[in-house]
């Protein structure tokens, strides 16, 4: 193990973590029991104390069990935006001994069917404003699709005046639904349900986040109460979180660094989480001020965000201790303007679903900009050949693999992928990240490139594989090549260049294209940009030479702007 980065290491902080032997809903007993009336989670200025919370998700589960005859490592999805029923959902279900299936709310039916299908969920926890995406996938058959819904109103937990601007779709009424298996939120929690025995272990499935990969079919990532609570309790003691902390949470839960870092750690710590749904600049401020915010995790489109804002000096941020995140290297620009403002570091890390977040963190006394960090508690990190799959010396570049706690046990009934995503090294298990990248000589971790064909759109993993699939549903398409291009907003943005079959060409523009991809797949899987081509060059077995098309493409952006700065220059 490399332990270059042993001298960088936190003061006061241990090097290795004994994780306690229980399941993640235990944590919610314990700070229940400790901080019953104290306000959990802050939702439009109401309140839900961690008395309540316990309480409802005990509801949850009671109605989990005896209603949808949920079982122990039963899966059950959850779909819907941040929001109270979110938090209260995901510890219901681990609550009932079942597993959780966080889903992206911005997905549709098409690709809602394969979560269910692959995973084998018979249930699912959804909002009212996204049921019309549930509805075509209830009552197929038994074993063949959802048989069970709970469906959520956001504005049952608006209890009180806000100066917030809510959301439509979180102010809107309760809605009724008279369909078998259909049952509202308030009902469920009316019905009052004790659950059975808690009987879960730490090596029990507790979450299945899903991953795509260059099949463009989405995996499940089996993780065990023991990994999810090494990445929380590590999050935790590596930024020292007290009870008193106030986190605002934005990052969608759905995905694992807003699921560990904005919500399992607070309920760990007694923290109270301020809840946004939805990315608003002018209100992530507000709350800020008004709630005396303390930590805040956010991705680099939202700090670019956040620090363009003329408004901003109007608040009073002082309370801030951090401000971390990670998905994208921070800008050196906006991490300077972060420190000028509040006089924080943006402190970054790396993970990946496969490790339920942070394998890397940078020492918050010690960071280094636009770097991955150090490998933290218990994480045997290396950079090898991805193809001798030797291990690198310090300052070459090759594949990021780990070994830690947090990595998955495999993918949901995938064994050939599974077979491709671990190799042995000194007869431990590593886990291949696809990603490139080299150790710096105090240990410190860099991303060089990527391995495997993805976008990073705004912090949101992209895969070319995935979109492509859905596109070549549009008669109009004969071929399709997904690439990545450098965007100033998103970091990255999704392209795609299509070949128009010869019945369509010239009768569909490549606006048609882009509104029509809106409507079929999450928006930022959607590309921005399509360009219609003639033929797309392929290798001599007939593949698409994606990589190449990505490279001209750079190249034809970057003249561009080269050319753009010799005409452009300032006259004397």
């Amino acid at each position: 193990m490399n332990e270059r980065h042993h001298p960088n290491w936190p003061p006061q902080v241990p090097m290795h973590l004994t994780l306690p032997e229980t399941n993640i809903f235990y944590n919610a007993e314990v700070s229940a029991a400790r901080f019953p009336h104290k306000p959990f989670i802050v939702f439009y200025d109401t309140p839900v104390t961690f008395g309540e919370f316990k309480d409802e998700a005990e509801r949850i589960a009671g109605f989990l069990q005896q209603e949808c005859h949920v079982k122990a490592g039963d899966r059950v999805l959850l779909y819907m935006q941040n929001s109270p029923q979110w938090i209260i959902a995901y510890y219901g279900i681990l609550r009932a001994n079942a597993v959780v299936v966080p889903v992206n709310p911005m997905n549709m039916s098409g690709e809602l069917a394969h979560y269910i299908e692959d995973s084998g969920a018979t249930t699912i926890i959804a909002p009212q404003c996204l049921f019309a995406n549930v509805e075509p996938l209830i009552g197929t058959g038994p074993g063949q699709g959802i048989e069970h819904a709970i469906v959520a109103t956001y504005s049952d937990y608006l209890k009180r005046p806000s100066p917030f601007t809510v959301p439509e779709f979180v102010a809107a009424p309760r809605k009724t639904f008279d369909i078998p298996g259909v049952t509202p939120w308030y009902e469920v929690l009316e019905r009052r349900i004790a659950p059975g025995p808690l009987t879960t272990g730490p090596d029990d499935l507790c979450v299945m986040p899903y991953t795509s990969g260059t099949t463009g079919k989405p995996k499940g990532c089996m993780h065990t109460h023991r990994s999810v609570m090494s990445t929380l309790l590590g999050g935790c003691v590596w930024f020292s979180a007290p009870s008193d902390g106030v986190f605002l949470s934005i990052l969608p839960f759905f995905h694992v660094t807003g699921m560990q870092g904005g919500m399992n750690s607070a309920v760990f710590s007694g923290a109270t989480i301020v809840l946004l749904p939805r990315w608003d600049r002018e209100a992530a401020a507000l709350c800020m001020q008004k709630y005396r915010v303390t930590a805040w995790q956010s991705i680099t489109a939202m700090m670019v965000d956040f620090l363009s804002n003329p408004k901003l000096g109007e608040y009073d941020l002082s309370s801030l201790t951090g401000a971390r995140g990670g998905g994208a290297a921070m800008p050196d620009a906006i991490a300077r303007k972060l420190k000028s403002l509040t006089g924080l570091d943006y402190v970054e890390g790396y993970g990946m679903s496969e490790t339920i977040a942070g394998t890397h963190i940078n020492p918050p006394h010690r960071p280094k900009p636009q770097c991955l960090g150090i490998p933290v508690f218990d994480v045997d990190s290396r950079v090898i050949d991805p193809v001798t799959l030797q291990e690198l010396p310090q300052g070459e570049t090759g594949e990021i693999v780990v070994n830690a706690p947090q990595v998955m046990q495999g993918y949901w009934r995938n064994p050939k992928a599974n077979e491709e995503a671990f190799i042995q090294l000194d007869g431990k298990r590593f886990l291949r990240t696809g990603d490139l990248g080299h150790i710096d000589e105090d240990g410190y971790f860099f991303m060089t490139d990527r391995l495997k064909r993805m976008i990073n759109a705004s912090g949101y993993k992209v895969w070319p594989a995935e979109v492509e699939a859905l596109m070549y549903r549009h008669p109009a398409i004969q071929e399709v090549c997904v690439i990545g291009v450098k965007d100033a907003k998103r970091g990255e943005t999704v392209k795609a260049l299509v070949v128009p079959a010869a019945a369509h060409a010239g009768t569909i523009s490549e606006q048609e294209i882009i509104d029509w991809s809106h409507e079929q797949m999450a928006a930022y899987k959607a590309p921005r940009i399509v360009e219609f081509v003639t033929s797309l060059p392929k290798s001599g077995s007939g593949k698409i030479l994606w990589r190449k098309l990505q490279e001209e493409d750079a190249a034809r952006t970057a003249a561009a702007r080269e050319n753009s700065g010799s005409t452009g220059g300032a006259s004397s």
